[in-house]
């Protein structure tokens, strides 16, 4: 299922803004060269987690996430608004998103909200409100399109940065406890490289599976990258490693009866998913109470509109390409306004490298290689002077084996052929 890349002279690695720790043993006495990787995914510094301190519950996922994911004190921030209401009113909304606009640092590249209620603010999903701002053109009447997202299938990691939103998500549960085991399965998920099945459901509800003539080019998109199976039927039942699920149907049955592997995402196409705690459909939060780490719905009727729910093809190569869940889901729906976001928002299982010794030469693995061309760099130490050695093309999805010369080589640098430098 992998791909092994050689070059001239030798090869390398992959991706974070700074050093990334590679995972192997070396024998007595030899050392691992660090390596560096392109920028791919948010980080913890990245993130502000934004609390209600009028709701005891927000207050209580909100600690669990800190002491979880090892948030600063400076990247949580407080509001405060009466709980237990489903939707916030736009006027009182805009009063706490002036406040925060005013605090949050413009480092701060997305949002955590840890509560369940509210999951809207009035027409518009809570998620894409603190995204964008309340502004009516994500709103619709009927059946009609609403404003595209800028991010969408975008090659940013940093969306404020890059496109002047940041992408939301929220920690929600049935429970405080479903939500605080759905931060830790979201932690547990870190670069293991979870092995498991993507299952894309074809359903006898007409108006609801129009996504499944997407399927046959998801396949396309992502052969080899990870097991993909189409199925023709209205539920799974007694899966044991469910990694992806995507279906469109109005109530799914048997969710309990599939086994989630940490990190999973799964999601069905309807109208009214996103109405978290009082939906007449089944709720994503049915999906995480089953053991998935993200889902997606609607909090206001979308129509059938395949650009309000997430494209497979887009969340799948984003999220196998090392992406975290925040990134990988927002740019996976085109039309956003309507759809709320639930998920550990950080959750990153395919990140990360694997570099071993074999022999003389050292072979490196990693899923996070977008692709495209790239330059392989050397230097003695982390401060340079790198060299190139070679260039070479990833031409898709999947793992990449790269394989290094092994002795005498302190880093190795990877950059994007576009973002080549010689210092």
């Amino acid at each position: 299922m992998g791909r092994v890349l050689f070059l001239a002279a030798a090869l390398a690695m992959a991706l974070s803004t700074a050093l990334a720790t590679a995972i192997a043993t070396p024998a007595r006495g030899q050392t691992l060269p660090h390596v560096l990787l392109p920028e791919i995914g948010l980080r913890t510094q990245d993130l502000a987690l934004i609390v209600n301190d009028a709701d005891p519950e927000s207050v209580e996922i909100a600690r669990h996430y800190v002491q979880q994911r090892k948030l600063a004190p400076e990247r949580v921030f407080h509001v405060n608004f009466p709980p237990g209401q489903t939707t916030l009113a736009q006027a009182d909304f805009e009063l706490l998103h002036e406040a925060l606009r005013a605090k949050v640092p413009a480092s701060v590249q997305a949002f955590a909200l840890a509560w369940t209620k509210p999951y809207r603010v009035e027409c518009m999903s809570i998620t894409s409100a603190f995204a964008f701002g309340f502004d009516r053109v994500h709103c619709a009447e009927g059946c009609r399109p609403t404003r595209p997202s800028p991010y969408f299938d975008s090659a940013s990691s940093m969306p404020f940065t890059d496109h002047g939103l940041r992408p939301a998500m929220m920690l929600a549960g049935r429970s405080v406890d479903e939500a605080k085991a759905l931060i830790d399965r979201g932690l547990r998920s870190d670069g293991r490289w979870p092995e498991g099945t993507a299952y894309l459901l074809s359903t006898g509800d007409r108006k609801r599976n129009v996504r499944a003539a997407s399927y046959d080019f998801v396949r396309a998109r992502l052969r080899g990258a990870y097991p993909i199976k189409r199925l023709d039927s209205n539920a799974l039942q007694g899966a044991p490693d469910v990694a992806f699920y995507f279906t469109g149907v109005g109530h799914v049955a048997d969710i309990a009866t599939n086994r989630f592997v940490d990190g999973a995402i799964a999601d069905h196409l309807t109208s009214a998913g996103g109405m978290l705690t009082d939906s007449y459909q089944t709720s994503v939060l049915e999906w995480l109470a089953a053991g998935a780490t993200g889902s997606y719905g609607n909090t206001v009727e979308p129509c059938n509109f395949p650009e309000k729910f997430p494209d497979i093809a887009v969340v799948m190569g984003h999220y196998l390409g090392g992406e975290t869940l925040i990134e990988a889901y927002w740019k996976s729906v085109r039309m956003p306004g309507q759809g709320v976001f639930v998920g550990d928002p950080l959750a990153r299982p395919f990140g990360g490298v694997r570099l071993e010794r074999a022999g003389a030469n050292l072979v490196l693995r990693t899923r996070a290689l977008r692709p495209g061309g790239y330059a392989l760099q050397r230097a003695p130490g982390l401060a340079g002077p790198f060299r190139s050695i070679g260039t070479f093309t990833v031409a898709g999805y999947g793992v990449s084996q790269v394989q290094l010369p092994g002795a005498g080589v302190a880093v190795y640098r990877l950059l994007p052929l576009a973002a080549k430098t010689s210092r």
